[in-house]
């Protein structure tokens, strides 16, 4: 067998998977709150953007809601934080009725350490049809400390 050990990049993320969802042009985007320098949309963009920042402490939500019921087959979640030790818990759900009702994804829980652990990549392989609402809620430190939600990157296919 002959195996090599690489680095992922960011690069190698993002171009596992091909037909990547433009969101922008596909969906409205509710967020409960930005930081000026880290609007939403900029975690929906390839390349080296600075992601979105909540613009005060406590849970957040970023929903998407479809312009047209979409099939998703790939999710895609890369949270950072370089600075802050914390828990967060981020809980993933869709919707196939305008969000009457709600299905979860998945719910995780994640501990950052700016001296062991700064990068979360969450990758989901799914089959869901008829996605007219995607919410993402991020719960950035259960233990209630002041520490904001972020988000660097968002990708469906």
């Amino acid at each position: 067998m002959r195996k090599r050990l690489i680095t992922p990049t960011e690069e190698n993320i993002w171009t596992r998977s091909v037909g990547w969802l433009d969101v922008e042009r596909a969906a409205l985007v509710e967020v409960t709150s930005e930081e000026n320098d880290h609007p939403v949309e900029s975690a929906f963009v390839l390349g080296d953007a600075p992601g979105w920042r909540a613009a005060g402490p406590g849970s957040q939500t970023i929903r998407l809601i479809f312009d047209q019921p979409q099939k998703l087959r790939g999710i895609s979640l890369v949270f950072e934080e370089n600075d802050i030790p914390r828990t967060q818990e981020f809980v993933l759900r869709w919707s196939p009725d305008g969000g009457s009702s709600v299905k979860e994804i998945v719910r995780q829980q994640w501990n950052f350490s700016p001296r062991a652990s700064t990068r979360e990549v969450e990758e989901y392989q799914v089959d869901l049809s008829g996605v007219t609402v995607l919410e993402l809620v991020i719960n950035p430190d259960i233990g209630g400390g002041v520490a904001r939600a972020s988000l660097k990157n968002l990708r469906l296919s």
